[in-house]
């Protein structure tokens, strides 16, 4: 599957977005404040934005969460709805560009979209090639049990399991090796 930069920045983006989201009520947001959501766009180089107010927080806590269905949908036909809700609330409006010394590549948000429109439809367009690839199953969640991480599995044969190899795969490949030890030992 070709993932073009422009598809490849989009991917990161909505995954560090849905990764934004606290795993239960008791975790911070990772997006707790405008300040927050303004450092976000900033470190994703997201073009067109203009001021952002709570207004625009409230909105992008919003897509994030509709964003975070799609990772967790159980087929193709669930993804797709999901995808179809996100780009068609955003009224998207595909157009070419090569703004910032990026070569020609295309926008789907409308000129002085909000940051949320921007993301739904972007990030959302982006999701949707997976989906028309049969990829969708590479949107996935960490299979560590104390972790639920999103991230797109872009490793050839479709085997990434956990959202880090260094961190959560390294801890419970660790983990196992420790009690297989301790069980030899007896």
């Amino acid at each position: 599957m070709l993932i073009t930069h422009d598809t490849r920045c989009a991917l990161d983006t909505v995954v560090d977005l849905v990764n934004t989201a606290p795993e239960d009520d008791t975790a911070p947001d990772g997006l707790p404040d405008v300040a927050t959501l303004v450092d976000f766009v900033r470190n994703h180089e997201i073009s067109d934005v203009g001021v952002l107010s709570d207004f625009d927080l409230s909105a992008v806590r919003k897509i994030r969460g509709r964003f975070a269905a799609v990772f967790a949908a159980p087929d193709a036909r669930a993804a797709a709805g999901q995808i179809n809700e996100l780009v068609a609330a955003a009224g998207t409006t595909p157009r070419l560009t090569d703004h910032d010394g990026y070569d020609w590549h295309v926008h789907y948000f409308a000129p002085g979209a909000s940051v949320a429109d921007h993301l739904a439809a972007d990030c959302g367009m982006a999701l949707a090639f997976f989906v028309v690839a049969g990829e969708q199953e590479r949107l996935r969640r960490c299979e560590a049990p104390d972790c639920r991480r999103a991230f797109v599995d872009l490793s050839r044969n479709r085997s990434r399991r956990y959202c880090d190899s260094r961190t959560c795969g390294n801890r419970l490949h660790v983990a196992a090796y420790r009690a297989r030890r301790k069980e030899a030992a007896g």
